[in-house]
């Protein structure tokens, strides 16, 4: 026999969505059966698959493991990175939530089997600290709840339990949490400014293009057009180059990199769309090979609710690179 205690990340779902999570390759059919014939019992009763389940409720399968095995598969659940904790640099964290520092180079999810993420770098931590164990995943997967690109490094956000990993999402869909980043780009920036843009990707080849004011998308004939809103002010700068605050105010694929390139500020470094000249500098002086891209700061929003409420209007920052305040002068 089988015991499942639910707690707070499986609560507020019913019984047979928590069953098809933990028993991911059972026909449906096998799954009803199971409970018409108290094989599968809610607090030592039986029930049917659409009773909502509550925290403290208990699942018992009187089924083998051999059966509960056969049905179970083990091969999407994350079993850490590669790389040693102690490399995982965290920023902040509680109970629901945990704040971390990616380097460039790292995925923030894997693509493929294999890879490395920060997600999978996250849950290895959890793991070795015994905040999390293997078959807590069966029901429910922490993860990572914003995403940035491979060589952009800064601010990564998790959610250690559902409703924390619920909230966070609905903000950064919402937009109502705000982030920010600081990056170099070439040239002189003397003022603050706010732009706003049209952006296509073309999916093939990875990349965007994006202008001021497309006739079809003003037009509204192409749908692929994105209207695309960011916001900076320079901080400092160098002999030619700026260190820029960034608000995203929409995020988009390469925003600010195509966004800052088609203003004629390209990023430092940004081997997509940046100036080959200044690149090639900074490559053998530097030995930058990517992106000066970081994501800064992430401000939370006033009215986050419960269990988040204590969280509201926090303000989380990363460190910022050194070779970035040296480049800009300070």
């Amino acid at each position: 026999m089988i015991k499942i205690s639910i707690g707070k990340n499986e609560a507020g779902q019913s019984l047979y969505k928590l069953l098809v999570k933990r028993m991911d390759k059972a026909p449906k059919s096998f799954i009803y059966k199971m409970l018409r014939k108290k094989n599968i019992e809610l607090n030592g009763k039986k029930t049917d698959g659409s009773v909502i389940l509550k925290e403290g409720d208990e699942v018992s399968l009187f089924l083998s493991d051999e059966t509960v095995s056969k049905f179970t598969s083990q091969k999407n659940i994350p079993t850490g990175g590669k790389t040693p904790v102690r490399t995982l640099k965290i920023i902040y964290e509680d109970d629901n939530i945990l704040i971390a520092d990616k380097p460039q180079g790292i995925l923030s999810q894997r693509s493929a089997p294999g890879d490395d993420s920060m997600n999978d770098r996250i849950i290895s931590y959890l793991i070795s600290e015994g905040k999390l164990k293997r078959d807590d995943m069966l029901t429910f997967r922490p993860s990572i709840c914003n995403r940035l690109d491979r060589n952009t490094s800064g601010l990564i956000t998790f959610g250690k339990t559902l409703p924390a990993l619920q909230i966070l999402n609905s903000a950064f869909s919402s937009r109502s949490l705000k982030k920010y980043y600081v990056c170099v780009v070439k040239g002189i920036v003397d003022a603050p400014r706010h732009c706003e843009a049209y952006l296509k990707k073309d999916e093939g080849t990875n990349k965007v293009t994006v202008t001021e004011a497309p006739k079809k998308a003003a037009a509204g004939r192409d749908k692929d057009y994105e209207l695309i809103k960011t916001e900076y002010e320079p901080l400092s700068h160098g002999k030619d180059m700026t260190l820029l605050r960034v608000k995203l105010i929409t995020g988009r694929s390469h925003q600010i990199r195509a966004h800052l390139a088609m203003l004629g500020h390209p990023v430092a470094g940004d081997p997509k769309y940046g100036d080959s000249e200044l690149n090639k500098r900074l490559r053998e002086r530097f030995n930058i090979r990517n992106q000066m891209l970081y994501s800064y700061e992430l401000t939370l929003p006033e009215d986050m609710p419960e269990p988040l409420s204590y969280l509201s209007g926090r303000t989380f920052k990363g460190e910022m690179p050194e070779i970035y305040k040296r480049l800009a002068g300070l």
